[in-house]
């Protein structure tokens, strides 16, 4: 796409904890790029390194947290009107929270009593940010609050304003926090899981609101999740990460209709078949994700792929290109590598989804 805006360059990052047993290296060597107005979907197992990647660009840090490298580049317009680039990893969480945090760059949180304060009603919660942010008065920003309430979907919104979070129902608590997350319309939205605690029906809907608001304010997203069910729905290009590291990246095209990766085909295999006519058993992924407090040697999938070669237990694969918008980490592509073919019940999976998102986009 010409003219695309980047607005985060991730390069090389590097986070670990020191824990009891030892450090543990959450996040090795992780890359991503971000432009204006498009959403970025980064997806994994539980414990890849998908949330502790994001809490280093909203400047969350642990106590025992070490930065081991790498740079967060953020470029937003300034006070001034000119475009502005920080490295948020040299930049201090105060300094995030003073200038960045709500006004630039604002996270949607899996729990939403996470963000909101129990003793404090919603009305006074949405405009306390629009006071510090915008420099609007009180007045101003509880209207535009309403307003905000009115526009996630709460109807009522100035009798919602005087409740607190507690009288609110799961979904209608999410609904508000999403208010909160745009009421300054930041130039980027980061949601953690947040349809996880949602029944299914709630789910649709915030994820249809989400894309809406996308829509409405340009915002660029990065949405975390485990769900390439809920990848299909949202995202332009799509991040999968395995042991602290990218491991396929593409358009979700590409990740959908041509996965390279063995994680990858693992993943798409646990997407729901709404058909119901597959009596076969699924493609599973075998064993457990490595123990990040040692040391892994070549590829950290190896042990679980069923198709890996000598060298995945000697040395790390690259990124390999498959087009200009699409790469994987494995030997597999390398052209030295014998030929091996996609999984048939992975072709199968992948051809269902395309029918699936035929009859969607004809709708």
């Amino acid at each position: 796409m010409p003219n695309r805006e980047q607005i985060l360059k991730i390069r090389d990052l590097s986070v670990s904890f020191t824990t009891a047993n030892g450090i543990v290296k959450a996040v090795r060597g992780f890359n991503m790029d971000v432009y204006k107005g498009e959403t970025v979907a980064i997806v994994g197992e539980s414990g890849s390194g998908k949330s502790v990647t994001v809490k280093e660009i909203m400047g969350i840090h642990a106590p025992n947290e070490i930065i081991g490298g790498g740079s967060i580049e953020f470029t937003y317009s300034g006070d001034t009107g000119g475009k502005k680039t920080v490295d948020l990893l040299k930049m201090n969480p105060r300094e995030i929270q003073n200038t960045l945090k709500g006004k630039h760059i604002a996270m949607v949180f899996q729990d939403p009593m996470t963000s909101l304060d129990p003793t404090m009603n919603i009305g006074r919660q949405l405009a306390e940010g629009m006071v510090q942010h915008l420099r609007l008065r009180r007045a101003e920003a509880k209207k535009r609050a309403a307003e905000l309430l009115r526009i996630v979907g709460i109807k009522d919104p100035e009798k919602r304003m005087k409740n607190y979070p507690h009288q609110l129902s799961g979904g209608m608590r999410q609904r508000v926090v999403i208010a909160m997350a745009i009421s300054c319309e930041p130039d980027l939205l980061i949601c953690d899981e947040p349809t996880t605690a949602l029944d299914v029906t709630i789910q649709a809907r915030i994820l249809q609101l989400i894309m809406d608001l996308q829509a409405r304010y340009n915002i660029s997203v990065i949405f975390i999740t485990h769900n390439l069910g809920v990848v299909a729905k949202v995202a332009d290009y799509v991040n999968v990460m395995y042991a602290g590291k990218i491991v396929e990246t593409g358009k979700t095209d590409d990740i959908f209709f041509d996965p390279r990766h063995p994680y990858t085909w693992g993943l798409l295999s646990s997407v729901p078949d709404l058909s119901g006519d597959r009596a076969e058993r699924l493609y599973t992924i075998r064993g457990n994700p490595p123990n990040l407090l040692n040391e892994i040697n070549g590829d950290a999938f190896a042990p679980r792929n069923p198709f890996s070669l000598e060298i995945d237990f000697e040395e790390e694969p690259p990124m390999f290109t498959v087009n200009s918008h699409h790469q994987a980490a494995t030997w597999l592509l390398d052209p030295r590598s014998p030929a091996v073919e996609v999984p048939p019940q992975i072709k199968r999976r992948i051809e269902d989804l395309k029918k699936e998102c035929a009859q969607d986009a004809g709708r």
